[in-house]
């Protein structure tokens, strides 16, 4: 029967199921097919909120091993829900699950916002297991963007919060992940030792989940060291034990696109060439680009080491246009280089020289200096905090000795005269000192605080405005009460930015227009047909300016969804802003919908809004109407001030 006629008299929830995993015909896929069309009809009859919540979790879990779009789904459900019921505990959980699949799916930014969203609930409620595995997924995304200095310290971070708590299990976990870190610097030696003691963790405790991780850790340094046959074997022992503990594609395509890779470096092709093609098959199925992507990849280099340039060249450049889409700088360098072989071998030598250039530049922007520096000074940081208690032992020693050196010279009396003065002005400054850092500690507390408050009012005037908005029938003063609502929003999100910041005097632009354009977008209910992209680097800006220009970019927006893509019509937006050399904020919206133009000069309040807020910032603006609208802003903050 058809997936179309087999879900049309189920409901949503049951028919998504059905229709994304009818077409696996395998039992491990069956199983969990019919396991989560039984929790979904529990879901459907279930009264609690807190046991549905239970029930979305369950089947974000159990999907996440099938098709990451489908985990996304039941992800996005459960922050609804979460949201809706206002479950503290729940949102930042279904927060991190959000952010896990938009990660797997190679949404970088979105990954991060929610992982930001995660780490502030967590945080909120003081659950550090929590912040923990938040901190494990934000070092994943850094990887994937060639960010090692920071993946490394997000994992320590997670390492200390776990040792901590004594969690044997996570700190295996995040043992493991700093062997990866450290494999990712080419400090193999190293990784391999903390690989080693994950491995250990995991078989005193009997850890059959984690530990094979830790042997995936353990094969990767022993691979990059040239021990070929000793990474197959511990590759071959993960298989092994995640085909018994967690035999869901994404974990099987992983680990064999390891074993290809011991496979190839010694010199069984053919063997390593089946292992890819199971991992781009698995990867395919799950909807994992990251798999696919390292398949494609693993199965380019395959191909040129055999000789085969014109099979090989599809792979590669596949490759590196899935890398350069989805920001992903892990092997771009390398991915570069293989392409410009490949070129060179097929005669094609401009083109071979082009990728020989972009793989120069990626190595000098990624190399280094920072990377082997800062790395070796969060490993050393976190090494060097289990000893300073030894240390600080022996100073004190060493002090006593030098103490008793004094007293057989005979000057005692001199010498606790010194000290004694010495001390009193020691305890004079230490106190005041101590005085000055409360007092700064505690003003800064409560601007946090304040801000907080004002976050909190703001959300109380926009659920005001929504509960007066459900006793009102006329559409149109429906619309203007949620215009309203998402003005106080936009505030809201600035304030809420500030007391979740260490820098409370100054807002970072780009990650504040991803939550603005996040919360229009669900608003106007636009998630899957209008996508927002900020281009733009992050840029600090002062509260004073940044309220302003959220009221103009939420204003540009909800005209933008009302009125450029009618009719259900798909879309794109694109959020531009930049400082320019003069010290102005230049400020780009552009949509690519049917180009609807005269908001900057129309007389409605939205548009006179933006006029004022525009001039209230020394600005000036104008409007292009071609293949869509583009508004721009500029604006000269010196003489604003």
């Amino acid at each position: 029967m058809p997936a179309t006629a087999f879900s049309s008299s189920l409901p949503f929830g049951l028919a998504l199921v059905m229709g994304v995993l009818i077409s696996f015909p395998n039992h491990l896929l069956f199983s969990q097919t019919n396991a989560l069309y039984s929790l979904e009809q529990r879901f459907a009859i279930e009264p609690s909120d807190a046991q549905k919540l239970e029930l979305l979790s369950q089947m974000t879990t159990l999907s996440f091993g099938v098709d990451f779009k489908l985990a996304l789904v039941y992800a996005k459900r459960g922050v609804a829900l979460a949201e809706k019921t206002g479950d503290k505990d729940w949102q930042p959980k279904f927060y991190e699950m959000q952010g896990r699949m938009h990660a797997n799916l190679a949404h970088l930014d979105s990954a991060m916002l929610f992982f930001d969203k995660a780490m502030a609930g967590y945080t909120a409620v003081g659950n550090k297991k929590g912040e923990a595995t938040t901190y494990f997924k934000i070092a994943w995304v850094h990887k994937r963007r060639g960010e090692i200095a920071q993946a490394m310290a997000a994992d320590l971070q997670a390492l200390r919060r776990m040792e901590t708590l004594g969690d044997q299990e996570k700190i295996a976990d995040a043992l493991g992940r700093v062997s990866d870190d450290l494999s990712l610097q080419g400090r193999h030696a190293e990784a391999l030792e903390y690989a080693r003691r994950a491995i250990d963790i995991c078989q005193k405790n009997n850890f059959k989940l984690e530990l094979p991780f830790a042997l995936r850790y353990a094969g990767d340094a022993s691979i990059a060291m040239g021990e070929n046959a000793q990474a197959l074997d511990y590759y071959n022992q993960a298989l092994e034990l995640t085909r018994a503990t967690d035999p869901s594609l994404s974990s099987i395509a992983d680990i064999i696109n390891s074993r290809g890779n011991a496979l190839k470096r010694l010199g069984r092709y053919a063997d390593a060439l089946e292992d890819y093609k199971v991992c781009l098959s698995n990867s395919e199925k799950a909807n994992y680009p990251g798999g696919i992507l390292t398949a494609i990849a693993n199965l380019g280099e395959l191909n040129l080491l055999m000789g085969n340039y014109a099979a090989a060249l599809p792979y590669q450049l596949k490759t590196i246009a899935l890398q350069e889409e989805s920001g992903d700088l892990g092997n771009l360098t390398e991915n570069y280089g293989h392409a410009s072989t490949i070129y060179e071998q097929l005669g094609d030598y401009k083109s071979a020289l082009l990728y020989q250039k972009k793989a120069r530049k990626m190595r000098d922007s990624t190399a280094s200096v920072q990377s082997d520096a800062a790395v070796s000074a969060l490993r050393t940081q976190y090494e060097t905090e289990k000893k300073e208690a030894t240390i600080a032992a022996q100073g004190d020693q060493i002090a006593q000795q030098r103490l008793v050196q004094w007293l057989g010279f005979g000057l005692v009396a001199l010498l606790l005269g010194f000290l004694f003065f010495g001390y009193r002005s020691y305890r004079t400054r230490t106190r005041n000192n101590l005085l000055l850092a409360a007092k700064n500690a505690e003003n800064e507390l409560l601007l946090k605080e304040i801000h907080h408050r004002v976050k909190n009012n703001l959300e109380i005037v926009s659920s005001l405005l929504a509960l007066q908005s459900a006793q009102i029938d006329d559409q149109g003063i429906k619309d203007a009460m949620q215009e309203g609502q998402n003005r106080v929003q936009s505030i809201g999100i600035v304030h809420q930015k500030l007391y979740q910041r260490d820098n409370l005097a100054a807002i970072e632009m780009k990650d504040y227009f991803l939550n603005l354009s996040e919360s229009i977008l669900d608003s106007f209910g636009a998630e899957e047909r209008v996508s927002i992209e900020c281009a733009m680097d992050q840029l600090d800006v002062d509260i004073d300016t940044a309220v302003p220009l959220g009221l103009i970019v939420n204003e540009l927006l909800t005209n933008t969804l009302k009125y450029a893509f009618p009719n259900g019509r798909k879309g794109n937006v694109r959020i531009k802003l930049e400082r320019n050399l003069a010290g102005n904020l230049l400020l780009e919206v552009a949509d690519d919908g049917v180009g609807k133009s005269g908001l900057t000069k129309g007389t409605g309040f939205g548009g006179q809004l933006i006029s004022l807020l525009t001039r209230q910032l020394s600005g000036s603006m104008r409007e292009e109407v071609k293949n869509g609208t583009t508004i721009y802003f500029d604006f000269n903050l010196k003489k604003a001030a």
